[in-house]
């Protein structure tokens, strides 16, 4: 199977406080800081550029929450397709800063094509984060 790369996106995000932004972004995700003025920080997203912007108390309430397997997703939320191992080792280090989980790790189409694991947390600011680790990446859009 030929990987096509993917392109990389570009993300910004408010937060309300850059420390606390720090803290969970390259503590607790591990994330590399970039560029950083007094109101922003650039993060290295797996890759891609996320930017966190001081916008004081800018966080608006949730959208609204879909129902999804039994599990109120928030929307709108955003996130990465991990490999399996990356996205428990993700999970650990979550737990592991003290973090708690909107929608804890769980299996999704167990044994059916699209068959991810998936959970969801969310930022200090509270920004909604999904990651995702497919069993098979080539059925990421399987029906």
């Amino acid at each position: 199977m030929t990987v096509t790369p993917r392109p990389g996106f570009h993300l910004a995000i408010p937060v309300d406080d850059l420390d606390r932004a720090r803290a969970f972004y390259g503590g607790v995700l591990g994330l590399a800081e970039g560029r950083s003025a007094d109101a922003w920080v650039d993060w290295n997203f797996y890759g891609h550029q996320m930017v966190t912007h001081v916008v004081p108390a800018a966080r608006q309430a949730d959208a609204g929450h879909n129902p999804v397997d039994g599990h109120d997703v928030p929307v709108p939320h955003f996130g990465l397709i991990l490999s399996i191992d990356d996205f428990h080792a993700l999970a650990d280090r979550i737990r592991a800063g003290g973090g708690t989980f909107v929608i804890e790790p769980y299996l999704r189409f167990a044994g059916e094509p699209g068959e991810q694991w998936t959970m969801f947390f969310r930022d200090p600011a509270g920004n909604a984060l999904e990651f995702k680790a497919f069993r098979d990446e080539s059925q990421i859009f399987a029906k």
